[in-house]
């Protein structure tokens, strides 16, 4: 049986530099390629944006058409390679990382890369700012008809009026990290891969 998962895990291509970039185990990779392959039902060997919706979490969440966005950019298809270095915003910070000396300065899973995942969720025309309609749009799908289009305006002005440090009627990067500095980003978006 060891000789299967080496076998499975010499297929995948730039496994050494994958997992030194991402900070994946061989077995997560393992795991996480299998789950690309039961994605990519076509075995064509990369996923579209419809090959996500077959995840249900993604499906129901109220705002994973941006999500499904965000792992693909600007192109129509991803790799296993740009599958496994967007999911790796989601590992976990782990906190002693003294075994194993780090050749990035910043990991893909640190605090500044996890914001600007969740930064490009809401700039969608990715002009470096929240705009008060981008905002808008974002928290009506989230809270859906929960609230009124007057309550949700109002929510929408004061997010704006707290982060906007610079007056300019829109929430920037720097901004937007420092409007969240006190909150728990590094568990918010952590998914637990197993190891």
């Amino acid at each position: 049986m060891g000789g299967h998962s080496s076998h499975h895990l010499s297929k995948i291509p730039d496994l050494e530099e994958i997992r030194r970039e991402t900070g994946f185990t061989p077995s997560s990779i393992k795991r996480l390629h299998h789950r690309f392959q039961a994605l990519d039902k076509e075995g064509k060997g990369y996923l579209s944006k419809q090959n996500f919706l077959c995840i249900r979490e993604l499906a129901l969440n109220p705002i994973g058409d941006r999500i499904i966005s965000a792992f693909f950019g600007d192109g129509d298809a991803i790799d296993f390679p740009t599958f496994i270095r967007i999911l790796a915003h989601f590992r976990p910070i782990e906190e002693d990382k003294s075994k194993e000396p780090c050749l990035d300065p910043e990991p893909i899973n640190s605090r500044n890369n996890k914001l600007k995942f969740a930064f490009q969720l809401y700039d969608q025309d990715r002009d470096g700012k929240i705009s008060r309609p981008e905002l808008m749009e974002v928290l009506r799908m989230m809270v859906g008809v929960q609230v009124t289009n007057e309550q949700l305006e109002s929510i929408t002005d004061r997010t704006i009026q707290e982060a906007d440090l610079d007056g300019d009627n829109a929430i920037s990067f720097q901004e937007f990290k420092q409007s969240l500095e006190k909150m728990s980003i590094e568990q918010k978006m952590s998914i637990r891969f197993l190891k």
